[in-house]
């Protein structure tokens, strides 16, 4: 007998608009989206103000780091892109962003689904070692000053048969105590909005610690395929102050901003 399809309700519009957190963030659903980051960034270039996020029922063709596609079935997953202004913070922290959207989603996923998980630099959440959910960050350049895209494809309900790559998971396969993906959504928008009103009035700092604590990459050996064809091994010894990774290869530290980095592996041993 084949599985029951699994339950995939809407959204809650009426929810999101009684939910505290609208004062602050406006939110708009999406029947269907080619890509959440795509439309916020055309919408911040039209001069659309910080706080909007974008949420889609149905993405048909997300993107990834580097171009990736990233595609689920309707109402699956939690898909969204947030609009901030980071304006004080100096640039060569914004690299930060993707990791702090990285702590908001660990901090959400546990209240709202009761499921514990992990951050692999520089834009993945894991549990165990497969992956959870992705996040893009990318800088949109306007007369009046950039400003930063945030997006989140977060995998809810997704059946393993519906899963891109065997190596990725969901809600639903992880155990979670619900898949409510309204509750999802407000549950990392709130976490969010706390951490990112502490690093901007630090300037771009105190990050470092909690990213720590919540990495699964540091501490481990990796493997390190770079833009060149090369692969870099040693050990991920830490993240800086602007964020970027540190791998020990035994003979040097080497210091490596996302940009730099195809793909980060686990290593031998």
């Amino acid at each position: 007998m084949p599985a029951p399809e699994p339950s995939r309700p809407p959204l809650d519009r009426g929810g999101l608009e009684r939910w505290p957190g609208a004062g602050r963030w406006r939110v708009e659903v999406l029947e269907e989206s080619r890509s959440t980051n795509a439309a916020a960034s055309a919408r911040a270039r039209a001069g659309e103000p910080p706080g909007l996020v974008l949420v889609a029922e149905h993405q048909t063709a997300g993107r990834g780091r580097l171009g990736r596609a990233w595609v689920t079935p309707p109402r699956a997953a939690l898909t969204f892109s947030l609009l901030v202004d980071p304006a004080q913070v100096p640039l060569a922290r914004w690299p930060w962003l993707p990791l702090l959207i990285g702590l908001a989603v660990v901090d959400g996923v546990l209240d709202a689904a009761g499921v514990a998980t992990s951050l692999k630099w520089p834009n993945d959440v894991l549990v165990g070692d497969a992956k959870l959910a992705g996040i893009l960050v990318e800088r949109v350049e306007r007369p009046e000053g950039a400003v930063a895209v945030g997006g989140v494809g977060l995998n809810v309900s997704t059946t393993a048969e519906e899963l891109p790559v065997p190596t990725a998971t969901s809600l639903s396969l992880a155990g979670a105590g619900s898949l409510d993906r309204t509750a999802l959504l407000m549950a990392v928008l709130d976490a969010f909005g706390r951490r990112y009103d502490a690093w901007r009035a630090a300037e771009g700092h105190g990050l470092r610690t909690p990213y720590l604590r919540a990495s699964s990459t540091v501490g481990r050996r990796v493997r390190v395929q770079l833009p060149t064809g090369e692969e870099l091994a040693g050990v991920a010894a830490g993240v800086d102050e602007d964020g970027r990774l540190q791998v020990d290869d035994g003979a040097r530290v080497h210091v490596l901003g996302a940009g730099d980095v195809v793909h980060v592996r686990p290593g031998d041993g």
